[in-house]
């Protein structure tokens, strides 16, 4: 008999299920065990006269053992888990668990010592089928509008992006450095001729800091689409993308999110409000009495970002913002600029936290390096100044951080929103 998940078990049938052990009432006579997979729960009966041999094997049994059951499913009122229960026939204990070395309310370090079963509570699981939604509607969205999936090199030999926080390798008798982000390969793509292109996959931050929105690798989803010529429309298909995102989101997890989370997924409404860097800081003076020094006007601060999300209810009822028109000494090089020198890009806040920059990307050569020059990157970017030599069309994109964007769905730290976190201070498990 094949394997039977929970969620399609059916009373009146016989099945076969294959689970954890979640919780065991062992009595003289009777024994009770719940039975857990990734989709549900299924209390399992035994009357111990009537199957002496499987009681003996439940006498064995330990919290978080594997077991195989097999038996008839029946309906019982009695029972809270969906009113059925398993009457079993056969049982085969898989594994015997050991004593848990951490509870659901041990310190976070603690679980992440013993990441593998802290995965197992029903909040990390929802998160990661979550983090699966969410990344497979956006894979969607973007098939469905003529973009191609390509994968990029980690491994490169000049540092990406600023040439600063890089972790640096040893490549045989050489160095490399693990990538930042695919900005430069996703560049190479518009010029060869791919038009529009994506990428899920890791990013490498060399940056020690402990703060719970930062790690030192995490998962990206990048695009990049070909015959762009304003910052708008870049806007327009990240705010269609998550709107479409969010609402599948909402449709498949939006219940077990609020009971397990005590979070709304909130599906957002279309257009995201956008406001430009200085008027977003006039705003926040005027509205809350946030003042900052001239000087640091040119890029948003972190209590500005964290400020975004109380103005952006108030003024725009939306938990989105789009903050364009930065200083051109705090944007990448590669962002075009337009006749003003400012770079035609920006920033996207959600909840307070900057989840994306986005911009149209400066693709004719000679400006693109005069620009390389100016942040003083020539030598360092010289093989990625070479994809704009030979024809590339105008181009734009944005990077989205799916644990990031796991973390603000859910209200969690960065080091919970992640399968395995990694931060200076975390190389295992």
């Amino acid at each position: 008999m094949n394997r039977t998940y929970i969620n399609e078990v059916v009373p009146g049938t016989r099945c076969r299920i294959s689970g954890f052990v979640e919780n065991l009432r062992n009595k003289r006579t009777m024994a009770f065990l719940v039975i857990r997979d990734i989709t549900g729960r299924l209390q399992v009966t035994l009357e111990k006269e009537k199957a002496p041999e499987l009681a003996a094997l439940v006498d064995r049994l330990t919290i978080h053992s594997v077991v195989t059951v097999e038996g008839e499913v029946v309906a019982n009122e009695y029972v809270k888990m969906g009113g059925k229960e398993l009457l079993p026939e056969s049982l085969h204990i898989d594994s015997i668990a050991d004593a848990l070395p951490i509870k659901d309310d041990s310190d976070i370090d603690s679980r992440m010592d013993y990441r593998w079963i802290d995965l197992r509570r029903e909040r990390n699981q929802l998160m990661l089928r979550m983090q699966t939604t969410l990344t497979a509607a956006m894979r969607n969205f973007l098939l469905a509008r003529n973009f191609v999936e390509i994968h990029t090199p980690k491994l490169i030999g000049a540092a990406s992006e600023s040439g600063s926080e890089v972790f640096e390798v040893k490549y045989f008798d050489t160095k490399a450095y693990l990538a930042q982000s695919p900005q430069f390969y996703k560049q190479m793509a518009m010029a060869a001729g791919l038009d529009r292109i994506f990428e899920t996959g890791p990013v490498f931050r060399a940056e020690k800091s402990f703060t719970n929105k930062h790690a030192t690798e995490f998962t990206g989803f990048d695009l990049e689409f070909s015959y762009v010529t304003t910052t708008e429309e870049v806007m327009q298909l990240e705010e269609q993308l998550l709107a479409d995102a969010f609402a599948q989101v909402a449709e498949r997890h939006g219940e077990e999110i609020g009971r397990l989370f005590g979070k709304q997924v909130i599906v957002p409404s279309l257009p995201f409000p956008r406001i430009r860097l200085a008027d977003l800081y006039a705003e926040l003076e005027k509205r809350y009495g946030y003042t900052v020094e001239d000087s640091a006007k040119g890029d948003l601060t972190t209590d500005a970002e964290h400020l975004c999300a109380r103005f952006s209810m108030d003024a725009y009822g939306s938990e989105f913002l789009f903050v364009t028109d930065y200083d051109a000494r705090e944007r990448a090089f590669y962002h075009m600029r337009d006749e003003r020198g400012v770079p035609m890009g920006y920033d996207l806040i959600w909840r307070g936290c900057e989840i994306t920059t986005g911009a149209v990307r400066e693709h004719r050569y000679e400006v693109l390096k005069r620009q390389a020059e100016e942040k003083g990157l020539t030598n360092d970017v010289e093989f990625y100044l070479q994809f704009f030599r030979y024809g590339c069309p105008p181009h734009g994109g944005f990077g989205l951080g799916i644990d990031r964007m796991t973390m603000l769905f859910l209200g969690l730290s960065i080091k919970e929103a992640e399968f395995l976190f990694r931060g200076p201070n975390r190389l295992t498990p």
